[in-house]
């Protein structure tokens, strides 16, 4: 690609008139469209010996940070701006990676274990004898790309005009949020169910005709996740800068009183949390090809109160919060993971009690704090 027009495109993601008065915002958008240049390259094109070579574990597990960072950046805009705070956002970001992983099993067509053209291998072992119905169509890629969108946001819609439409709010929402995920992660345990039971989808081979496992595969989902969630993020900035945004912050501060003014609150919820599982189900569809595996474990309602910590722990109302926390935490987990899984537990535990006391707007407010001291000093 040449020269210039890279810099010119940086230079539009970094001078964006979303992203004014969004200096850390820039930051990051800078650094993830730079990295999207860089790793992949150092990814394929260099030899596995070179100290500059990104292996295939490492490229996977930082377009799976990207993901999480996607998945965060979904919950920001319903709990930051909107004041939803919703403890089951993995059900839709499990939903998209099960879209996704049935259509990466369909692909994989007689290069199973049983050998079946038209049946997986989980429901060949259970003795099914036709293809379920609701898997029809996911041999379409394209059909696949739109039940990821489509799935979890029908279920939010739905979910949210009832709830919305009932008043349901605050600390109420919340738990009907968790037992919505967890119903969802009961369903998908049962083998009868149709995706795998406590197995899950697994043992994918290609996509788009292209080997799941090789280096130029890898390196397509760590730039398409990447674009993904840069893509997200400006769309989620102008939602926010809008007068749409606007009236987002003034439901989360007195949703009464914009009923006083005469907005539809409801309505206004509605889409919003609507438009956020869609996020979440495209983070969970670019997920689940870069760790080969989907099961009901996403469903868990640990995992979903995962992601309202990344939130926190970043800064929530802030959106580049959101990814940095996501990407933070969840690069400590990795690492404290290998030394003691119990240790990690207690230490994500601990660093949200001492943020929530010292940094109430999570990380970001270290750059506020780094300011009053050195304006003390002078």
């Amino acid at each position: 690609m040449n020269k210039k027009v890279v810099e010119k495109k940086l230079s539009f993601l970094t001078n964006s008139k979303l992203l004014l008065g969004d200096s850390i915002g820039r930051y990051l958008i800078f650094i993830i469209a730079i990295s999207t240049l860089l790793l992949p390259i150092l990814h394929v094109y260099t030899a596995e010996d070179s100290i500059f070579h990104i292996s295939s574990y490492t490229i996977s597990l930082l377009g799976k940070y990207l993901c999480f960072a996607l998945l965060a950046l979904s919950l920001d805009l319903v709990w930051g701006y909107t004041g939803i705070l919703s403890l089951g956002h993995g059900a839709f970001f499990g939903l998209g990676g099960y879209m996704m992983g049935m259509h990466l099993m369909r692909e994989i067509g007689d290069r199973g274990v049983y050998g079946n053209p038209l049946l997986p291998d989980f429901m060949v072992f259970l003795n099914w004898e036709e293809l379920p119905w609701f898997w029809y169509g996911f041999d379409s890629f394209l059909f696949s790309c739109l039940m990821v969108i489509l799935i979890p946001g029908l279920l939010a819609f739905i979910f949210s005009a009832l709830a919305f439409g009932s008043r349901v709010t605050g600390v109420y929402f919340s738990i009907i949020t968790q037992a919505l995920v967890f119903t969802l992660m009961l369903a998908f345990f049962q083998n009868d169910f149709g995706f795998g039971g406590n197995n899950g989808l697994t043992d994918f081979k290609d996509i788009l005709g292209k080997d799941i496992s090789s280096k130029e595969t890898r390196a397509m989902f760590y730039i398409c996740s990447a674009i993904m969630l840069i893509t997200s993020y400006l769309i989620c900035r102008f939602i926010v800068t809008s007068k749409i945004g606007n009236i987002l912050v003034g439901i989360r501060d007195r949703e009464t009183r914009m009923r006083f003014l005469g907005y539809n609150t409801t309505i206004f919820k509605i889409i919003i949390f609507t438009f956020s599982a869609a996020l979440a189900g495209i983070a969970g569809a670019l997920y689940v090809p870069q760790v080969g595996i989907i099961n009901p474990g996403e469903f868990s309602p640990i995992k979903s109160i995962e992601i309202v910590v990344w939130v926190a722990l970043g800064g929530r109302g802030f959106l580049y919060g959101a990814i940095i926390g996501a990407i933070v935490v969840n690069v400590l987990k990795s690492y404290l993971t290998i030394i003691s899984p119990e240790i990690w537990i207690i230490f994500l535990g601990l660093i949200f009690i001492l943020v929530t006391i010292y940094l109430p707007n999570g990380i970001t407010d270290l750059k506020r704090i780094i300011k009053k001291n050195l304006y003390d000093r002078e």
